[in-house]
């Protein structure tokens, strides 16, 4: 039988999805750092759901996909993602006393993977890619006759996701600040395109974020259509899928303002800047946003419809502008920032960045802190 795809949603579909979580999942918290205001230029409202359950905010979709197929009858599901959507799903599956299979790619962070069987879930390790994974995934679905879940192909995985943009622009407006721009990481898309459902019919513009070499979504937005890439390395695993899925694309050719690249660098830069100064942990997946919105707050620059994958690429927005805000360490001497793809330009009084994970690995941690502390030490005379 010839598979039949859902129609992409709507901002209803995101309010509806708000409503049935609340109370479900927790309402985390917003923050707001004195020296990231410094550094960006604006203010910059976080939306921490890296302490969600399960630890990102893939526990919104998944929880409210898996809730419905529970109400339906349903006895087990399968899911395929990089790391977090299958963590969420495993976590949601065992919630409602489902069976869970998810597929991971061979190369998935070890912390990850061993999230998704502490709860519960039969974990399966399958190639590199997303169209390898989605193979095994949608055997294991024939085989079982349990749903597929997908992470990014899914109107409910992004309704779901979308209640965290939702969230965070009703507390800007209840706190009297209201977002001007709303920045998301992208992976699949699924999380962006929820943001743009959240933020239609407001005066708000909406940008993705990807690692350099990961720009599945700005290429795909250049060329009108969805284009697969081969993925280059990051250190944001979460960011890597090889395309952008084809119900965010369907949101986003038309919702979204345009996409910020960001290198390791920055993302790196970011990391450390949120443990250090708002101190919360965030994986580089999850600070890969606040990395994007510094570079747009910062930079002053509206990137609008992002021009070819080869017309530039990332700038220059990390130890930079760490010195630019006079942040712990770094001296407060630098003069700008570059923007982003395309052209024009645009100030933002109120950023707004969903920080949506925090399953990271402790080397990885201790890695990127020690990179830091190594330069602290040169600078200052310190010995090690």
């Amino acid at each position: 039988m010839a598979r039949t795809d859902p129609p992409a949603p709507v901002r209803a579909d995101v309010e509806e999805a708000a409503q049935w979580l609340s109370g479900r999942v927790v309402r985390t918290p917003v923050l707001r750092s004195p020296a990231i205001d410094r550094l960006a230029g604006a203010r910059v409202l976080m939306k921490a759901e890296n302490l969600q359950a399960g630890g990102s905010y893939k526990m919104r979709g998944a929880l409210l996909a898996v809730g419905r197929l529970a109400a339906a009858g349903h006895t087990g599901v399968v899911a395929q993602s990089t790391g977090n959507h299958a963590v969420a799903v495993s976590l949601a599956a065992r919630r409602h006393g489902l069976a869970a299979t998810v597929v991971l790619p061979v190369d998935a962070a070890a912390t990850k993977a061993a999230r998704a069987r502490a709860a519960g879930a039969h974990v399966v390790l399958a190639g590199t890619t997303v169209e390898e994974r989605l193979a095994v995934a949608r055997q294991l679905s024939e085989a079982t006759g349990h749903p597929l879940i997908d992470a990014y192909d899914h109107p409910d995985v992004i309704a779901g996701q979308g209640s965290a943009s939702l969230e965070l622009i009703s507390e800007a407006e209840r706190a009297g600040t209201p977002l001007d721009a709303l920045v998301v990481p992208v992976g699949g898309g699924g999380g962006v395109a929820g943001a743009c459902l959240a933020a239609s019919g407001s005066a708000i513009d909406v940008y993705g974020v990807e690692p350099a070499g990961c720009d599945s979504l700005a290429r795909s937005l250049a060329a009108g259509r969805r284009v697969p890439i081969a993925p280059g390395p990051t250190i944001a695993d979460g960011l890597r899928p090889s395309c952008v899925g084809e119900l965010p694309f369907a949101v986003l050719r038309d919702g979204v303002q345009g996409v910020v690249r960001v290198d390791d660098e920055e993302i790196a830069e970011a990391f450390r800047l949120l443990l250090l100064e708002v101190k919360v942990l965030a994986e580089p997946s999850g600070a890969a946003g606040l990395a994007g919105a510094l570079r747009l707050a910062a930079g002053r620059t509206d990137p609008g419809r992002p021009e070819p994958a080869d017309a530039g690429g990332p700038g220059t927005a990390g130890a930079a502008g760490l010195e630019a805000a006079g942040v712990d360490g770094f001296p407060a001497t630098r003069a700008g920032v570059p923007g982003t793809t395309g052209g024009g330009r645009r100030s933002y009084r109120t950023v707004g960045v969903v920080l949506t994970g925090g399953n990271v690995e402790a080397a990885l941690v201790a890695r990127l802190m020690g990179e830091r502390l190594a330069d602290v030490t040169r600078v200052e005379g310190v010995a090690a």
